[in-house]
């Protein structure tokens, strides 16, 4: 059982009366493992999905429709299918909040504190790769595993960024139609699964976290569209950091309509632990609308498109994307962007998101850190051209003009993901797109009857 400090055992008494012990009493069985059905790849009555959901003996989480729970005795992880992102790993009381913040597709979405991309990839298959989804993450070793989430799972009209809330806020004020912040917390929820969590909480923890999540509340509503909608969850318990942050909140911006609040509690669910709460902005926010118009806002200083200048800039995008398209007619003929703008940063060509409303240009990048600023088509290189990965993930099989068809139960998949060359004699040379179960699941080059692995490094298995 894990160890739990007394301090915290005397406040969750006090807090929940008669329910205490068999809340306390939760702590000394076994944590839940969850994983959601990536939507953007495919949907529950695939034959592939149902194969997945007996092989991993899954059982849906009742909050979540493409969220399910699997046993200790399952690896998903380790399968191919999870390279090929087909399904997220996510702990089942942390589905909630996303559920609740339902955005739909075409509408401007950020997702405030994102890392490591389990509420931006739900968020992303709501929306159904329509719209524009900022993922923002302040730590940029947490942004890294988050573009990587977002790549894996094939999410096209994503852009990460990596900024202090107040900084982005004075790129973006009034400009998102649902923002969710799943804000910075004592991590009371996480205590079952990580015991060194409960070893660092103190009794000042959740005063200390309420300070900060108040804090990035304020950034969060000068970004928000008036009739907008704000998702705040956290993984603690603590009224100190949920109701009492909320009804602060509500306080200082009267504006705002509490619609609902959910708590998953883990004597009571199979989950961890959540507090999630669903606001709208009904009106224009004075005190909001204010600090949005402040002087100082778009001055945010970071990293800059590449370029002496925003025209050099657009013209080197612009000759890096007529080589992509002679790339793609000869590879990757099925293929389509969708809305948005070629942009280059360094020798990488991304395809930047316009969304719905066609307002996220290249100009809006100017002063942002954007460490993936839309789905990542290709490195260039001195005379050649290198696919991305992410390109891979984004694609179908039937865009491709050659496929290396692999299952999962076989042994060349492994192989491939370990980064090893495979026989290919009876395929003709060229790039070709590796996929498991008619899934992509990355490039292969094929040349003299060998495909060469364009596995990355970073992600092969060991």
């Amino acid at each position: 059982m894990t160890n739990l400090p007394d301090s915290y055992i005397r406040r969750m008494r006090g807090q929940l009366g008669a329910e205490a012990e068999a809340f306390l009493a939760s702590y000394g069985e076994a944590r839940v493992q969850g994983l959601r059905r990536n939507s953007l790849k495919l949907d529950g009555g695939h034959p592939l999905w149902q194969r997945i959901e007996r092989d991993c003996s899954l059982e849906p989480v009742p909050w979540c429709p493409t969220g399910f729970y699997y046993p200790d005795s399952v690896r998903p992880g380790k399968s191919a299918w999870h390279a090929a992102g087909l399904y997220y790993i996510q702990e089942p009381s942390a589905m909630t909040s996303a559920e609740l913040l339902a955005p739909a597709p075409g509408e401007t979405v950020l997702d405030l504190a994102a890392a490591p991309g389990g509420k931006s990839t739900q968020l992303a298959g709501r929306m159904a790769g329509s719209g524009l989804l900022v993922a923002n993450e302040i730590h940029p070793g947490r942004a890294k595993i988050l573009a990587e989430n977002l790549e894996r799972t094939g999410v096209r009209n994503a852009v990460v960024t990596s900024m202090a809330p107040p900084a982005l806020a004075d790129k973006f004020p009034r400009f998102f139609d649902r923002i969710m912040l799943d804000a910075p917390c004592s991590g009371e929820g996480m205590f079952r699964k990580d015991p060194e969590a409960a070893a660092e909480w103190t009794e000042a923890s959740p005063a200390a976290c309420a300070a900060r999540q108040r804090d990035i509340l304020k950034d969060a509503v000068r970004m928000l569209k008036p009739a907008g909608w704000l998702g705040y969850s956290t993984c603690t318990f603590n009224r100190e950091e949920n109701e009492e942050v909320i009804a602060w909140l509500l306080r200082e911006h009267p504006a705002f309509r509490l619609v609902r609040t959910e708590r998953i509690w883990p004597h009571r669910e199979r989950g961890e632990g959540h507090f999630a709460a669903l606001l709208k902005l009904e009106a224009e926010d004075g005190g909001a609308a204010q600090e949005a118009a402040r002087p100082e806002a778009g001055r945010a200083k970071g990293k800059r498109t590449v370029g002496a200048s925003a025209a050099a800039a657009a013209r080197q995008a612009q000759e890096a994307m007529a080589r992509f398209r002679e790339f793609a007619a000869a590879n990757l003929p099925g293929f389509a962007a969708g809305p948005g703008e070629p942009v280059v940063f360094g020798d990488q060509l991304y395809w930047l998101p316009h969304g719905a409303d066609g307002a996220f240009t290249a100009e809006r990048l100017e002063g942002v850190r954007a460490l993936r600023p839309g789905l990542h088509l290709a490195e260039i290189k001195k005379g050649r051209l290198e696919p991305a990965h992410a390109l891979a993930l984004a694609a179908r099989r039937e865009d491709a003009a050659r496929e290396y068809p692999l299952r999962a139960e076989d042994a060349a998949a492994a192989r491939y993901l370990r980064g090893e060359a495979l026989p290919a004699a009876d395929c003709p040379d060229g790039w070709t797109l590796v996929t498991v179960d008619g899934f992509p699941l990355g490039w292969g080059k094929v040349s003299g009857g060998l495909l060469k692995n364009h596995y990355p490094k970073g992600l092969r298995l060991l």
